[in-house]
């Protein structure tokens, strides 16, 4: 059946549409919703979310900046119900080598760097509470429906959003439960569906929002959620690391959060500008856990979740323009995260609140679809751009040389804008993309990644088991191959790098006898990370939104 031979699809008319029930989105329906009851007037409001429910997608260490949340709920401290319940009571910095590491002194942190006042939780708590807020206000939220596509006026202008369509069969026909997607149109449509999403990558294509920025910068992080043994349960301990199992020239490091009731989150973040197409970031997390610093906080534990997600980290230089004609991007869409700190839902929730001002200025004076542009001028000048320029030279320095020397010029860097407002680097660029520097595998070497023990370490598949990924089978493969004659090149050139950057298995090349080799893609295994879309060396590979409500299912993440 031809697009043009389908129902018609439904249509609904709302003042703002909003795409992605995380902390973004959910700051942005709450502040709209308040402008409304402060002016007396009314806003309608609609949240789409294709996870199955408000955090089932969420995932992030995660240590909690409140100063988002005080700018919009004030009283959420005598909320009972919010999840922010262990306050940070140790920061430890660590320097990992093969068998020993080293603590730095916490005075030698810019004050930035502390975590003092900070809350450690799990953000797809804190996103399933936001939304509770949210409804009582009267925000409706759609969960299990994914935004698949934008919908224009005849001007050019995003006038709405459209689902995707239900129950179709894998090679493209409706199937015996087939369903048509919505049309949600709204006045102002927000984007925050996180990291590389297909929505906003396809606007800042269209509108060349990245015109003028640096390429955006990405990391992969993968997470663990264990339960430990009480004798070794500090809550509120924060510690990070860097160094092993990283090479000094490869970027990234790790962290290991104490919640509450015995449970530690462990993650590992990968700068996605490694150049070796053998590293394999699930491994070097794998093998971060057996450090003897490290394990021993895991033995006699039991892991119960596992994830993973693309992080933004190009920073300041690499924000795009991020307003376009009828909405504008918000949260990690816009790439807002504070890389040194390790955080962005407090610039995500920030960023949700003045694009909900600059949506409720609009309406009030009766505009629709025009362009949000105090949002976009504004932003700078506030407590998001404050926050990422103080720290903008930090990722550049690293990548440009290594671990050590730039760490430390990095910290110089933040030390210099904390003291006296400027750096003596200026504002560095990033230069290429991380697609661009993968090394063809003549030169590469080999990396031989111990086996997993199943108590300490483990295999991807059993990983991606605990993840509650789920995808219906038959429905098309939201992976999408542009160039399957280029796709040869990715196994010839680069040695199958997909089958190593992927943290979910999703990718094989596979070989039957005398045949050539055969990619294949599991994509029931996906679990929304993005990174394939961001690492594939050709850009041969899209990432797409699957049938709403597909994905991973991340408890406590």
């Amino acid at each position: 059946m031809t697009e043009t031979e389908l129902p018609e699809r439904e249509a609904m008319d709302f003042d703002v549409v909003i795409v992605g029930a995380g902390p973004a989105g959910l700051a942005a329906a709450i502040r709209l919703k308040q402008i409304a009851a402060e002016t007396g007037g009314d806003i309608s409001v609609v949240v789409l979310e294709k996870g199955s429910e408000v955090g089932a997608h969420i995932l992030s260490g995660a240590v909690i900046d409140p100063s988002g949340l005080d700018r919009l709920l004030p009283d959420w401290r005598d909320d009972e119900t919010a999840p922010l319940k262990t306050p940070v009571t140790e920061d430890q910095f660590l320097v990992l080598g093969p068998a020993a590491a080293v603590r730095l002194p916490n005075a030698l942190m810019p004050k930035l760097m502390s975590n003092h006042g900070n809350y450690v939780a799990s953000l797809g708590n804190v996103a399933r509470w936001l939304a509770t807020r949210a409804e009582t206000l009267g925000v409706e939220i759609y969960p299990g429906f994914a935004a698949a596509e934008v919908l224009y006026d005849d001007a050019g202008r995003v006038v709405g959003v459209a689902t995707g369509d239900m129950g179709v069969h894998r090679d493209g026909t409706p199937g015996p439960n087939f369903q048509r997607g919505m049309e949600l149109r709204g006045k102002y449509v927000l984007i925050g569906e996180g990291v590389r999403g297909s929505l906003a990558k396809g606007l800042i294509e269209r509108f060349h929002l990245d015109r003028g920025r640096e390429p955006q910068k990405y990391g992969l992080g993968l997470k663990e959620l264990w339960e430990i043994d009480p004798a070794k349960h500090r809550p509120g301990l924060v510690q990070h690391s860097f160094g092993w199992p990283l090479g000094w020239s490869t970027g990234g490091g790790s962290f290991l959060y104490h919640l509450e009731d015995n449970l530690v989150a462990v993650g590992f973040v990968v700068h996605l500008n490694y150049r070796n197409p053998y590293l394999s970031p699930f491994e070097e997390f794998q093998r971060f856990k057996t450090h003897p610093v490290v394990r021993t906080t895991f033995e006699g534990g039991k892991r119960i979740s596992y994830g993973a997600r693309a992080i933004s980290e190009g920073g300041y230089q690499s924000v795009p323009k991020l307003t376009f004609p009828g909405g504008a991007l918000l949260g990690c869409s816009a790439g807002l995260v504070n890389v040194p700190r390790i955080k962005g839902s407090h610039n995500a929730v920030h960023s949700g609140i003045e694009a909900a001002e600059a949506v409720g200025a609009a309406l009030f004076a009766g505009r629709a679809n025009d362009e949000l542009t105090a949002y976009e001028f504004g932003w700078r000048q506030g407590p998001i751009g404050r926050d990422l320029w103080k720290v903008r030279n930090v990722k550049p320095l690293w990548s440009k040389l290594g671990t050590i020397l730039g760490i430390k010029l990095g910290g110089l860097d933040m030390w210099m804008n904390e003291l006296f407002g400027f750096s003596p680097f200026g504002t560095l660029k990033h230069g290429h993309a991380d697609h661009e520097v993968t090394f063809t595998k003549n030169h590469a070497k080999p990396i031989a990644y111990p086996k997993p023990d199943g108590k300490i370490s483990f295999d991807r598949l059993s990983s991606v088991f605990l993840s509650n990924t789920n995808h219906e089978e038959d429905q098309p493969v939201h992976l999408k191959v542009k160039d399957p004659s280029l796709q040869r090149s990715e196994l010839d050139l680069f040695t199958g790098p997909s089958t190593r950057y992927c943290p979910a298995g999703v990718y094989e090349w596979t070989k039957v006898e005398e045949g050539d080799p055969t990619f294949v893609i599991n994509a029931q295994n996906c679990v929304h990370c993005k990174t394939c879309d961001i690492k594939d060396p050709n850009q041969n590979i899209n990432w797409t939104v699957p049938e709403g409500g597909g994905g991973p299912n991340y408890p406590n993440m």
